[in-house]
């Protein structure tokens, strides 16, 4: 006996009392934290939003996992995640960069190593 096809449930279909799906507001703030930081990354500023953005994304992952689908904002997530690591690398590029600028200014440009005689 077949059954009618209205009568099938639909896997999709939410049941009424089932919440709306919300944005994470932690996933927003892991975005800016990194616009931030990818900004402020050049100036070596930019590893505090850096850090606080990571340690934001891990806490966030774990909401959305939690969530079961109740909570969006992975994509947001992972290009604040990426912005983060990005801030991250132009700080160390900003450090070593002023550590070689720092060093080549203490070279003596005649190579001269040795204290000038008055003879």
């Amino acid at each position: 006996m077949a059954t009618p096809p209205d009568a099938v449930a639909d896997p999709t279909a939410r049941h009424p009392l089932d919440p709306e799906p919300v944005r994470s507001s932690k996933t927003t703030t892991v975005l800016w934290l990194g616009v931030f930081a990818v900004l402020t990354g050049p100036l070596v500023g930019g590893v505090v939003p850096a850090l606080v953005a990571l340690q934001l994304a891990r806490q966030a992952r774990a909401e959305l996992a939690a969530a079961r689908g109740y909570l969006t904002g992975a994509g947001r997530l992972q290009v604040g995640l990426t912005l983060a690591w990005v801030g991250l690398v132009l700080a160390a590029i900003a450090l070593v960069t002023a550590g070689v600028i720092g060093i080549l200014n203490l070279v003596d440009p005649a190579g001269q190593d040795f204290p000038p005689t008055s003879n």
